[in-house]
């Protein structure tokens, strides 16, 4: 395979992007295959994170559960 070439050459000059396409392999391999991404999940993720930080103070769970489904509502 040419990128296991690519690899063994350029682990010296780039190590930790081979490292990181190594452990990728099977995702990166997938999206050409499939043609799907995680784009979704992250968004959502991001989209959470948002709402934590911007609901500091919250006094508990259920406000921030409520603020969370509110935001998908519209």
């Amino acid at each position: 395979m040419r990128i296991g070439l690519w690899q063994k050459r350029a682990k010296q000059y780039f190590p930790d992007t081979v490292k990181t396409i190594t452990n990728w392999f099977d995702e990166i391999i997938a999206y050409f295959d499939n043609r799907t991404t995680s784009g979704i999940v992250e968004g959502i993720n991001n989209k959470l994170k948002l709402i934590k930080r911007s609901a500091y103070g919250f006094r508990n769970f259920e406000n921030y559960k409520n603020r969370c489904l509110l935001s998908w509502a519209f």
